[in-house]
């Protein structure tokens, strides 16, 4: 049996605790595909009175972490680099938008489009994982 995307995000959302602290949340799954979001707290903002972009790279990993793990077995990061485009600001709520690129045997590349509530883009995040032993049901597919 294949396991539906939704399920194996929900089983590993499950026990993220990082991505709960930060109140992201997965608002659509697809097998290689998710978009989660994530509101800018006041305890999320730097210095310079903007989210610190940490945060924004976590949101983006966590987003690229869906989309690779919906396949049902464990994926893991490798290597991920960002580039912050456009600062968000306290009450934003940041969309990020996970799209695998390339999968072949174990490894994927995924790209992230972190997105404003206003629809501008905040950032550019492109991740590469790779598949290790485990699944999210287990003695499923």
């Amino acid at each position: 049996m294949t396991v539906p995307a939704r399920d194996a995000a929900q089983s590993m959302y499950a026990d993220d605790a990082a991505s709960k602290s930060l109140g992201i949340t997965i608002t659509e799954i697809d097998y290689g595909r998710a978009v989660v979001t994530m509101t800018v707290r006041d305890d999320m903002v730097n210095g310079l009175d903007i989210c610190h972009g940490g945060l924004i790279f976590s949101l983006a990993d966590s987003a690229m972490a869906f989309a690779t793990n919906s396949y049902n077995h464990y994926a893991v990061a490798t290597n991920a680099e960002i580039d912050w485009v456009a600062p968000a600001r306290r009450g934003d709520v940041l969309t990020a938008t996970a799209t695998e690129r390339h999968r072949a045997g174990r490894n994927a590349i995924t790209d992230v489009v972190v997105a404003n509530d206003a629809g501008e883009v905040v950032a550019h995040f492109r991740g590469r994982t790779r598949q290790v032993e485990g699944r999210h049901i287990p003695d499923a597919d």
